[in-house]
């Protein structure tokens, strides 16, 4: 039962996951975790920076290994996880896939038309807002801790959230080294 409720939310989230994979993020947190509680906070966070940090785009490898941590949270074994990664993924996908080869036909012939045009000055905004929500989604006392609980962690995390911003966003530094840079400092100052 798990699958079809997996294959629905992902599919949904696929469907209306506009801005991209940053874009999904606050969807995915919202169903997997608050709606499903298939995952925990701390997890979803979990997946959210090994889904960075390995090769693809955020929103599918987040929907892989969701769907496989879903399953084994679920109790079952992890062969099963393999088909609730299969699952999630391709869920994710479809709509994309589906709506792309629909898309694909008509755009090219009414690109130019005032409703099109509107309709993508519509859109433009309300991914603006996703990749603001999936930005204050990972804003959570799980990376950051908190000023009452651990000043010093609260301290330095928010010093490399500034450092890091500043860095690719004003000084151009290549946003892998901005990652190795952050996580060497971390284990200097955190460790």
């Amino acid at each position: 039962m798990i699958f079809f409720s997996l294959f629905y939310t992902f599919f949904k989230i696929g469907l209306f996951g506009f801005g991209g994979g940053y874009g999904m993020l606050s969807l995915i947190q919202h169903e997997t975790v608050e709606s499903h509680h298939w995952l925990s906070t701390a997890e979803f966070t979990d997946i959210v920076a090994i889904s960075q940090m390995t090769p693809g785009p955020i929103g599918i490898n987040s929907a892989t290994y969701c769907g496989y941590t879903a399953i084994i949270n679920d109790g079952q074994s992890h062969l099963m996880g393999l088909l609730g990664s299969a699952t999630a993924t391709f869920a994710l996908v479809l709509p994309s896939l589906i709506l792309m080869i629909l898309i694909s036909k008509m755009f090219m012939k009414y690109m130019n038309t005032p409703l099109i045009q509107s309709i993508f000055s519509g859109l433009r905004p309300a991914v603006v807002g996703l990749l603001a929500a999936a930005t204050l989604l990972l804003c959570n006392r799980e990376n950051f801790s908190t000023p009452f609980e651990n000043p010093w962690q609260f301290t330095i995390s928010c010093a490399l959230f500034i450092a890091t911003a500043f860095g690719t966003g004003y000084l151009r530094i290549n946003p892998i080294r901005m990652i190795c840079y952050a996580a060497f400092a971390g284990l200097l100052l955190l460790y």
